[in-house]
């Protein structure tokens, strides 16, 4: 599976994964201050993401898992222990790597990570799959990815952030969300979500985090009690996970654009727990 990567920067490495339907230029900000910090920064997009070829299969939680150990293999860093950051749905999967392969984990860092206490399905797995495929199938024939792509990112950009546009270049967004294979990814990874928060779960009851790990909420001080519900189950997941917990405020759920240097902080502040 051709994947697009980007890698910049000496020293400790540091991976950064991107939540739905986001790519790697989404973490900009934060990649220059930890390459100024001294850190190897790893960035990639996940298949039917970016500029990555499109996805073949449904995900997993530990097929992502083994996709970031082999991709550092790829790189030359399967002998490094590294810091791994997942925001969103890729909390999942950088959760998945640091109990699967603890041995090469310095720490790990969820950037207001999705989280499900008791996730539950109510069709089967292929039929959710199926029907993603189909409706990946039918807008990109309907030309909505060419019409409605770039308009549709820069309203979920300004909708996940506490105040702000979406700093992305226009052509990158252009290039990467007019195509229906962004669509059709983003379809099919969600079409796996419950599947991927129970795979987590289960994780957790036989495999144990032995990495030190920080829980990064996002929290906007005007928020109504739904934003706040959300801030407190950030909290529950810091204690299920024993992890450190830090508020970043004023963020939306693109915590990274909003509050790059705190995220920054976070990711040098867990590896050196580890050192």
């Amino acid at each position: 599976m051709p994947l697009h990567v980007v890698v910049e920067g000496s020293g400790p490495a540091v991976v950064l994964s991107a939540g739905l339907a986001m790519a790697w230029f989404d973490w900009d900000p934060v990649a220059e201050l930890l390459v100024a910090a001294g850190r190897t920064v790893v960035r990639f997009d996940r298949p039917g993401h970016g500029l990555s070829a499109s996805a073949a299969a449904p995900p997993s939680a530990a097929g992502e898992a083994r996709r970031i150990a082999g991709l550092l293999d790829a790189l030359g860093l399967g002998a490094e222990r590294v810091t791994v950051a997942g925001h969103s749905i890729a909390g999942f999967h950088a959760e998945a790597f640091a109990r699967l392969y603890p041995g090469r984990t310095a720490a790990l860092v969820l950037v207001d990570s999705s989280v499900e206490e008791r996730p539950r399905t109510v069709l089967p797995a292929g039929v959710r799959t199926a029907a993603a495929r189909a409706l990946g199938v039918a807008v990109t024939a309907a030309g909505l990815p060419a019409a409605l792509g770039p308009p549709a990112r820069l309203a979920a950009v300004r909708a996940s952030r506490a105040g702000g546009a979406d700093p992305a270049a226009r052509e990158l967004v252009r290039r990467c969300y007019r195509t229906g294979r962004v669509w059709r990814g983003a379809l099919l990874e969600n079409s796996r979500y419950p599947d991927m928060a129970a795979e987590v779960l289960a994780l957790r009851a036989r495999r144990p985090l032995t990495a030190p790990a920080t829980v990064l909420a996002g929290h906007d001080p005007g928020a109504r009690r739904p934003a706040l519900r959300w801030l407190a189950r950030q909290a529950e997941l810091a204690d299920v996970l024993g992890a450190r917990f830090v508020v970043a405020e004023p963020a939306g759920h693109l915590v990274m654009l909003d509050r790059p240097h705190q995220v920054a902080r976070a990711v040098l502040h867990a590896a050196e727990a580890e050192a």
